[in-house]
């Protein structure tokens, strides 16, 4: 995937219950035509995975693939918060927490979604095209 986008790219869990409806906030909140949702499960996120040395078998963090670069984890989560004009000073104030402190709560909130949020057996997300 090259990093001359026009959109940014969100690759998620497809199946995870949080991760479905954080992108679909996204769909409803986010300026349109501003992110491309892969879910991981998917070939084509599949492919970018394998390409960019990532597990192919479970994803831990968001991703995010934009005109600057593959972000993860907590930056990867402000990054995409910051492209939604009304949540731009909201992720700016929280880039102020100390990234380990960041990281720290977004590896809790990782590890345990599906136990907290469940899992479904398919992406509950209808993206039209």
């Amino acid at each position: 995937m090259e990093n001359s986008i026009d959109k940014s790219i969100i690759i998620f869990d497809g199946q995870c219950n949080l991760c479905n409806g954080v992108v679909g906030w996204l769909v409803q909140f986010a300026p349109k035509d501003l992110f491309h949702f892969i879910a991981f499960q998917s070939m084509k996120g599949q492919n970018f995975l394998i390409e960019h040395r990532f597990p192919t078998e479970n994803l831990e963090t968001v991703i995010l693939i934009d005109k600057k670069g593959i972000h993860t984890h907590s930056d990867g989560f402000l990054r995409i918060v910051s492209k939604i004009p009304k949540w731009k000073q909201v992720s700016a104030l929280l880039a102020f927490i100390p990234k380990i402190f960041r990281d720290g709560i977004y590896n809790i909130a990782s590890r345990n979604r599906v136990k907290w949020f469940g899992q479904s057996q398919s992406c509950t997300i209808n993206f039209r095209q």
